[in-house]
């Protein structure tokens, strides 16, 4: 039966007249060449019509994902698969007059068919780590620690069946002698091994995802992951730098991430400014009747001044006001704040809000404004921070207080100019 194909194309020779050309090496020639022919016309058939066929199909479809699969080339590196499976059936045919050629050509073509399989496989695998990102899947999931897990495994078992075909053994004699250099295999891919389990338990536990900010900084790591991979994990910085982070250092070391703020829809402003504690005092009834005009101050205004009226009425020798209450203009401020932060559009009204007075410090009174943002946005954030703390440091004088700054240059300066100009004028 080997030799049915050379005997086909013996007599299709002898058939041109030609019998007395014919020779062992002819026919050989002959039956390589149009084993190479057909495997060619295969390829053309294969690439030319089927794969370009599905491409179009593949263009015209309403999903998205299988664009993917075309950009990489998938179907095109397939295609190769097609000629060599059709030479490894006809080329040992037509070599059977050669056993030994035969066979070392055989094993040649299946060792590249094995290639050619891991290779179509590696694209595919690539092709499905694109999907996970485009369906967002990968926020969820490591998938490109998956994919390169999966791999390196295969790299493993297409070396295991290469060497046992190159050398005509079972691939199970070489897979039995994996136990003896595994101790090697844990010490040369230690970082990939902790790697992965790294990754298993980050994804478990959601700890980090592409697109989270995470802040790491003993790593140096402040920005947002780009990619999470079976080893590192990617973190495009702030300022445009790149820093790789070990995949196992975020599972042994402690980090910040912002995952939650951003889920939350606000982000928190925390900043006191100090207030002069010299610039405290009573606020007056001028003040108090020009204060009431204050839209966020007219309802506090009303309560509280009928509070205090009542509370002075049972008190013997009001008049004195270390014996009764009395409004204060810092205490005023702060309820000024807290009503105009609750009416503020870009303050989440459903968060913690507190306008609250800190423990004394030498420079002054600390009062912090703690509230949060609607809106996560870095720029719209510091924009909202900067309008509220703008219109605070304005409004500051209406109530008679002033927030502590230390002496500059220009206030020396000036107090020496005074102060010349002053002895001057006594001279």
């Amino acid at each position: 039966m080997d030799y049915d194909f050379r005997s086909q194309v013996s007599h299709w020779v002898s058939s041109w007249g030609l019998s007395e050309l014919v020779s062992e090496n002819l026919v050989t020639g002959i039956s390589i060449l149009g084993s190479l022919l057909f495997a060619l016309i295969v390829y053309l058939i294969v690439r030319r019509v089927i794969v370009r066929t599905v491409n179009l199909v593949i263009k015209h479809s309403k999903v998205s994902w299988d664009d993917i699969f075309m950009r990489h080339q998938v179907l095109e590196k397939m295609a190769l698969l097609a000629p060599l499976f059709v030479l490894s059936l006809l080329v040992p045919l037509a070599l059977s007059g050669s056993p030994l050629l035969s066979m070392l050509t055989d094993r040649l073509l299946q060792f590249t068919i094995v290639i050619l399989v891991i290779r179509v496989i590696y694209s595919a695998l690539d092709a499905a780590n694109k999907v996970a990102d485009f369906n967002l899947v990968s926020r969820r999931l490591p998938i490109k620690s998956f994919v390169q897990l999966l791999k390196l495994f295969l790299f493993f078992i297409a070396i295991i069946i290469c060497v046992s075909i190159l050398s005509d053994q079972s691939p199970v004699y070489f897979l039995s002698g994996l136990g003896v250099a595994t101790g090697l295999v844990m010490l040369v891919f230690k970082d990939t091994i902790l790697g992965f389990v790294a990754g298993i338990q980050l994804a478990a536990n959601r700890m980090v995802s592409p697109g989270d900010w995470i802040q790491m900084d003993k790593y140096g790591a402040d920005g947002s992951v780009e990619e999470v991979s079976l080893t590192t994990v990617k973190v495009r910085n702030w300022d445009q730098t790149i820093t790789m982070v070990p995949a196992y250092a975020l599972v042994s070391d402690a980090f910040k991430n912002w995952r939650g703020m951003s889920e939350s829809g606000g982000r928190r402003i925390k900043r006191a400014l100090i207030i002069d504690s010299q610039s405290i005092k009573f606020i007056s009834d001028e003040d108090k009747l020009r204060l009431a005009k204050v839209n966020h101050l007219k309802d506090y205004l009303t309560s509280k001044t009928t509070e205090i009226d009542e509370f002075n009425a049972k008190v013997s020798d009001a008049g004195m006001r270390v014996n009764s209450r009395h409004l204060t203009n810092i205490g005023t401020f702060r309820a000024y704040m807290v009503h105009f932060l609750r009416n503020h559009p870009n303050v989440h009204q459903k968060m913690t809000l507190l306008v609250r007075q800190l423990a004394p410090v030498s420079e002054g009174i600390p009062i912090e404004i703690y509230v949060f943002t609607n809106d996560t946005r870095w720029d719209v954030y510091e924009d909202i921070q900067a309008d509220i703390f703008d219109h605070i440091y304005a409004i500051l004088p209406e109530f008679g207080l002033r927030a502590f700054q230390a002496p500059s240059g220009a206030d020396l300066r000036s107090l020496h100019s005074v102060t010349g100009h002053t002895q001057a004028t006594k001279i």
